[in-house]
């Protein structure tokens, strides 16, 4: 009997393991086709723009060469925007620089001066969560606070977390704005607790919206 109970709980870690590795993957293969299809096709322009200004300096087109390199500053100043978001999605500055608790807070602090929200929090369980949990976690927090000010604004929000039953985590995000009835504004987030083989439930009334992620152990103690 003990043999086999270690058998089992072995052959249940490398499944999760076997998850995570996969989720991984999407997420490399989700950022690969955004780099390709955004920031590479963007800066291949650029490029363009580029010659064609320069073919109309020299050909003495000055007024054609200005609108181009305009034009093409546009879009470069476009692509830094891009690639400074990504670069925030995979590892924001202030959890590297202030650790979960005061970058959550200091999010909290932002948008609700700026948006005039109040935003209550009660992220103690998050402190077990691991460094990779933590940037999920907390870029889905940031995903749902802009929703919410984007169909509000809202005059409250509530942030709230707890450990499951089973070890994993509980976040859940409710706010008082007027409620989305497009299930494709979630997608982003679901897409993204999907990769971690999590589940997301929503629930939107008269009230507001309640966003409800529960990811598992797995996912959140890396």
């Amino acid at each position: 009997m003990p043999w086999r109970s270690r058998s089992a709980k072995r052959s249940l870690t490398d499944d999760s393991l076997d998850r995570l590795i996969s989720a991984e993957q999407d997420e490399r293969r989700r950022i690969a086709l955004f780099l390709h299809d955004g920031p590479v096709q963007n800066l291949s322009g650029i490029a363009l723009m580029l010659d064609a200004a320069i073919h109309s300096i020299e050909t003495g087109k000055l007024d054609d060469a200005r609108g181009v390199l305009g034009s093409a500053l546009e879009r470069q100043r476009s692509t830094i925007r891009e690639l400074r978001d990504l670069s925030f999605a995979l590892e924001p500055v202030v959890l590297r620089d202030q650790g979960f608790g005061p970058g959550l807070h200091a999010l909290a602090e932002q948008v609700g001066t700026t948006n005039r929200v109040r935003i209550d929090l009660d992220i103690e369980a998050a402190e077990q969560v691991g460094e990779t949990g933590q940037v999920a976690i907390y870029t889905i927090i940031r995903e749902l606070l802009e929703q919410a000010v984007r169909r509000g604004p809202p005059s409250r929000i509530e942030v709230r977390m707890r450990e499951t039953g089973d070890g994993g985590l509980e976040t859940t995000v409710a706010d008082d704005a007027e409620p989305e009835r497009r299930r494709r504004s979630f997608e982003a987030v679901e897409e993204r607790v999907k990769q971690l083989h999590g589940s997301i439930r929503v629930e939107s009334d008269t009230d507001g919206t309640r966003v409800v992620v529960v990811l598992p152990p797995y996912a959140t103690r890396r």
